[in-house]
């Protein structure tokens, strides 16, 4: 039988993709500990949605205000009065786009980790299905592992079970982890902050849905 390692720290928005990370990661570790972040988002129902989520599967929940990451940077996800990007431009990011928003998280998150003696980090982001995000993306997750370890003198573990799957493989994850309800009625992944299958209208809403559809067509043959 394969040991699970000691404890993990999972940077966890409520959203379809950390949640699946969440219970991967209870899977894969014997103590989880959930961190869960205020930084100026529109809908901070999802903080909500994450504590429920984490308190129902038995988890530790931490929330930690960060709004310097909305306050100096202008988006859609932050500031209001910017309509949403429906798809991403040719030449530009989407303006759902918050720049350097999991550089922060995952920074705080391995000094918050560090303070308790754990160096395995677990987040959702992935290349596959990256929305034109930057920091969603390999090379960067492997170059900000190097400078952590080399800021702190550790070695710490980022740990990205989606980054090479796209919706629908997450999907699948979410049913071979035996969450798929929960994912599917409990998460927030909207970013008009809809719970469940959300708006239906937002890149978000629309990319899960996409996966989901993909996903449950294949399961039928």
């Amino acid at each position: 039988m394969e040991m699970k390692r000691d404890k993990a720290v999972v940077v966890f928005s409520g959203g379809q993709d950390s949640t699946t990370c969440l219970f991967w990661a209870l899977k894969n570790f014997k103590h989880v500990i959930a961190l869960c972040f205020r930084y100026g988002q529109k809908h901070v129902r999802e903080v909500d949605v994450a504590r429920s989520i984490a308190d129902n599967a038995g988890v530790e929940f931490f929330e930690m205000d960060m709004p310097l990451i909305g306050a100096i940077g202008r988006n859609s996800l932050t500031d209001a009065s910017l309509k949403m990007d429906a798809d991403k431009p040719e030449d530009s990011f989407p303006n759902t786009f918050v720049p350097g928003r999991n550089l922060f998280f995952l920074s705080i998150a391995a000094v918050f980790a560090r303070e308790r003696g754990i160096f395995d980090l677990v987040t959702g982001v992935s290349q596959t299905d990256f929305s034109g995000y930057p920091d969603c993306r390999d090379s960067f997750i492997r170059s900000l592992n190097v400078s952590l370890n080399l800021a702190m003198d550790e070695q710490f573990v980022i740990h990205t079970p989606l980054m090479w799957k796209d919706k629908a493989r997450t999907w699948e994850l979410a049913d071979e982890l035996g969450v798929f309800d929960i994912i599917r009625t409990q998460t927030l992944t909207c970013y008009n902050g809809i719970p469940g299958d959300g708006c239906g209208e937002c890149p978000a809403c629309r990319l899960r849905q996409r996966g989901l559809d993909q996903y449950l067509s294949r399961k039928k043959k």
